[in-house]
């Protein structure tokens, strides 16, 4: 769903730019449990639905793989990093990592096999943080 607010605006509002406040509800069946989950979003697109629908699922596409590949390589999901600033500066150091790994493209395999490559190899490690 999707509406239009612009001409309910205030032209001199920081708001001013957004035309759309839209709502997507997310279904997610699990070991017979369904949940649903409404957000919503406010927009600059005018009455496009197709298009709001492509940018929503392109975002959570994006964010989905990235949370995959931080649990999988390295295991996000089981920290136990909780004081502090700790958990933040440790999320951002992981994204880090996963950037520098994934802009590596001299060794032909997934993120999880080269922080292990980068674990054994000081020199692999020294090109992945391009100080070699």
């Amino acid at each position: 769903m999707l509406t239009r607010i612009g001409s309910q605006l205030d032209s001199d509002s920081v708001w001013s730019k957004f035309s759309s406040v839209g709502m997507v509800e997310s279904v997610r069946s699990l070991n017979d449990e369904t949940t649903v989950e409404t957000r919503y979003f406010i927009s600059s697109l005018e009455e496009n639905i197709e298009q709001f629908a492509n940018a929503i699922r392109s975002h959570w596409g994006i964010e989905n793989s990235l949370h995959w590949i931080l649990d999988v390589a390295f295991k996000e999901d089981e920290s136990r990093i909780r004081k502090d600033n700790a958990p933040q500066n440790f999320a951002i150091i992981r994204q880090i990592a996963v950037n520098l790994l994934g802009k590596e493209k001299r060794v032909k395999r997934g993120i999880k096999n080269k922080q292990f490559l980068a674990a054994m190899d000081n020199n692999y490690l020294l090109n992945i943080l391009a100080l070699a």
